[in-house]
């Protein structure tokens, strides 16, 4: 199942959320902040150890006071206009998928369910058509190309309605 709900993801109770993070993993602005805040101080501490990233990478938490099961924190890209910012972008969707499709296995789960945000279109500055564009792509092709992953049930959390409205749009069309 591919869906999007309009709505804050911090309060959902899916089995994992993922945060659109900064390269430092800390605590930020928008959805990155909202969850911190909602998780609590452990996870500052957490993630305070995480090795930096950059565009594109994931590293995964506990969700600590959040009612979640872990949290996906996803680097999303600057946004540019360039060619590597669309392949940024695309990785932190794929590395996802991956990354809680390996979680599904290890913790011998049927199903999982997995709520993204809007990645880098808040402060980063990505367009919201070209970001919802390359998500849904994104997951299309990953379920095209590893149909296990269709196991996974992914949740487009729009906290903006122009992102809702596009993600609908965008979903209606598969």
């Amino acid at each position: 199942m591919i869906s999007t709900i309009k709505g804050d993801i911090t309060g959902l109770d899916f089995d994992m959320i993922v945060n659109a993070a900064n390269a430092h993993f800390a605590r930020g602005g928008g959805v990155c902040g909202a969850i911190f805040a909602k998780a609590g101080p452990e996870l500052d501490a957490f993630c305070a150890k995480l090795p930096k990233g950059k565009a594109g990478d994931v590293r995964i938490s506990p969700a600590f006071g959040l009612p979640s099961k872990a949290i996906l924190h996803a680097v999303g890209p600057i946004y540019e206009g360039t060619k590597e910012n669309a392949q940024a972008l695309a990785g932190c969707y794929w590395n996802c998928v991956a990354m809680a499709y390996q979680y599904k296995r290890e913790h011998d789960l049927e199903r999982l369910s997995l709520a993204f945000p809007c990645i880098s279109t808040g402060i980063y500055g990505y367009p919201h058509e070209a970001a919802c564009d390359i998500a849904v792509r994104t997951i299309r092709k990953i379920r095209s190309a590893f149909p296990d992953t269709k196991s996974i049930d992914i949740i487009f959390v729009c906290y903006e309605q122009i992102d809702y409205e596009l993600y609908k749009k965008a979903l209606k069309e598969l």
